[in-house]
């Protein structure tokens, strides 16, 4: 949260340093409860995986916001439970997969849609066995295994 406030108040205009009733502010904030990154990182988790992110994007979006390790572990459990369902997800929105039209014989639009799985954070042999999938197959998840 300090980086946050931090950058808000440079966009603003402000050239003094202000780092110091800032900090004071975040640790004020944080001794009354208002501040809570291990509850800030759960909900993170949760979103980015109902959105199709995975546990790699969500480890770089904790670690942009300043998020201790400490207070992550449980985001991170919740990331590594939602891995299959996530990808999936993913995958619908985008269209890959069992949700495309029809099988992609291309290459390159194979490669690309293997890098955006990539970028979202999905492991490589999930996103792969997952773009495998025939068109119109609906995946269970608890049968999805990957290596």
């Amino acid at each position: 949260m300090t980086s946050y406030l931090n950058r808000k108040v440079r966009e603003r205009g402000f050239e003094g340093d202000s780092s110091a009733f800032i900090d004071g502010l975040v640790r004020k904030f944080a001794d009354r409860g208002y501040v809570d990154d291990a509850s800030y990182a759960v909900m993170k988790a949760r979103d980015l995986a109902a959105r199709g992110y995975g546990e790699r994007r969500l480890g770089a979006t904790l670690y942009a916001a300043g998020i201790a390790e400490s207070d992550s572990e449980e985001a991170r459990e919740i990331a590594a439970d939602e891995r299959i369902a996530a990808a999936l997800a993913y995958a619908r929105r985008r269209r890959f997969g069992p949700f495309a039209t029809e099988k992609i014989s291309d290459r390159k639009v194979f490669e690309k849609q293997m890098a955006a799985m990539l970028r979202a954070g999905h492991p490589p042999a999930l996103s792969r066995r997952i773009l495998d999938l025939p068109p119109g197959d609906e995946p269970d998840p608890d049968t999805l295994s990957y290596d």
